[in-house]
């Protein structure tokens, strides 16, 4: 199985050209689903797990993996369905979500598919299973849904989200003369990032795509009255998105007349200098690794500072 990721490393020139690679793999149904490959350690059929006393059902164990004490996550269970037989074998995939590593049992393991982020639609709006997805696409006429791995974890892992560090009513003040748009195509990230903006203040527009955001802004800018755009702060976008990811919405906006100038924090469960070095690339403003709500807050209330100076 190692084999199926030993070209990973060279296929980061697609980063920038709304493209991605999709690690194929199912769980006990014969229904595909997909992963960023970027997301993807390793590979490996599923070791010997040490159960943990009082885990999130979901957990199966813990595993030794090269050196690491490793959470190994039944993702069938964990999105509400029926989980592995621990009997029957399975593989493993090693990932990093959110600055953590952490591994998904699931039943087999496919191949990687090269494809564009245009080719993936999002989940249908109401349709049952779809709460845990954030995209769907056709595959050689198959069917692949993309987990929302966020909610995922945010399921398994309760995490605080407030903001801990001081503000004080003067910052709120200011912030409330600027609104913030956030550009996410999981749910649960974008609730996670209103909830810290407006625990500052700010006013929050929510799109969840760059396809959508890119529309947004324009409608904006070609508005008769121009105040939205004059009051928007920065952007807040996610890299990974259906239609059309992050690195591209930044190119295009760098590209555009009135827009060229806008504020662009990428904030992705990406992580690794690669991705941070791709964001100076494309134009972004800054990059910050998710998802953090005082390392967040600290970065929108420092462009507030160099606005309000």
């Amino acid at each position: 199985m190692s084999t199926i990721l030993e070209s990973v490393d060279q296929r980061t020139n697609l980063a920038g050209q709304n493209r991605l690679e999709l690690l194929l793999f199912r769980l006990a149904s014969g229904q595909y689903f997909g992963i960023n490959v970027f997301k993807v350690c390793e590979v490996m059929a599923t070791p010997k797990l040490a159960r943990l006393p009082h885990a999130h059902p979901a957990i199966c164990g813990v595993a030794r993996i090269r050196g690491k004490t490793i959470p190994v996550l039944d993702l069938a269970q964990a999105t509400g369905g029926v989980p592995l037989a621990p009997d029957v074998a399975s593989l493993i995939i090693v990932t990093e979500y959110n600055r953590s590593v952490q591994a998904f049992k699931v039943a087999a393991v496919d191949r990687i598919v090269n494809l564009n982020w245009q080719e993936i639609l999002p989940p249908p709006s109401g349709a049952s299973g779809s709460a845990y997805l954030t995209g769907v696409t056709d595959v050689d006429d198959r069917l692949v849904q993309i987990l929302d791995v966020e909610k995922v974890l945010a399921e398994v892992n309760v995490m605080d989200q407030a903001v801990q560090m001081e503000t004080g009513q003067d910052v709120r003040d200011r912030a409330a003369n600027y609104s913030i748009l956030v550009v996410d195509d999981s749910i649960v990230a974008r609730r996670q990032v209103h909830g810290t903006l407006e625990q500052l203040g700010f006013e929050v527009h929510l799109a969840k795509n760059g396809e959508e955001a890119l529309e947004v802004l324009m409608a904006w800018r070609d508005s008769e009255n121009a105040s939205a755009l004059d009051s928007l702060l920065m952007v807040i976008s996610d890299i990974e998105m259906p239609r059309m990811d992050g690195y591209t919405l930044t190119a295009r906006l760098r590209e555009a007349e009135q827009l060229k100038s806008l504020y662009i924090l990428l904030h992705t469960s990406l992580s690794g200098v690669f991705n941070e070095g791709m964001s100076e690339r494309v134009g972004a403003d800054g990059f910050l690794a998710k998802f953090a709500p005082d390392e967040l807050a600290a970065r929108v209330l420092e462009r507030l500072d160099s606005v309000c100076a």
